[in-house]
């Protein structure tokens, strides 16, 4: 059994550990955007970066869409950018339907093989969309549809840093 200040110590250490500096790295993905231009996570770099994965088939997503483009406009003159990722099973009829037909105004990108989401810690729910630094550290993962409101001020923090 562990007394009372070892205890103290550990509750310390893991506090520390867990509210410390410390995010997990972006992976690096590879991948062809809708208009055949080929991409990659190197190009993030300085940038604060969303990056959703969705499907035509997902009515939160659909639901959710009409927000990140309205964030993606808020923010795109000031270092900010968002990739859509579609995932492996939505037709890409489908995606590229959708992306014309909305407007969609920045990189749509069809995860046919599935190693972008599979990069991402295995992405199977939608939508799940990920907030990276300028230093390509993931900074918050939401599983759902985010609260806006808040996911705004994070990205207004995390462009104001160095």
């Amino acid at each position: 059994m562990l007394n009372r200040r070892a205890l103290a110590a550990l509750a310390l250490a893991a506090a520390t550990l867990l509210g410390g500096c410390a995010r997990e790295q972006a992976p690096a993905v590879d991948y062809v955007l809708l208009n055949g231009q080929k991409a990659s996570s190197q190009d993030w770099r300085g940038k604060v970066m969303l990056v959703n994965f969705w499907a035509t088939s997902c009515a939160t997503c659909v639901k959710e869409m009409p927000q990140v483009i309205a964030t993606f406009d808020k923010f795109k003159g000031r270092g900010f950018d968002t990739l859509a990722v579609a995932m492996s099973y939505d037709p890409p009829a489908f995606v590229a339907k959708y992306a014309e037909t909305r407007g969609l105004p920045f990189g749509v990108a069809i995860d046919n093989t599935g190693s972008v989401a599979s990069a991402f810690g295995q992405v199977q729910m939608t939508p799940t969309t990920f907030l990276i630094n300028k230093r390509g550290e993931i900074v918050k993962r939401f599983v759902g549809e985010p609260d806006f409101a808040a996911l705004h001020g994070l990205i207004e923090q995390l462009l104001a840093e160095a």
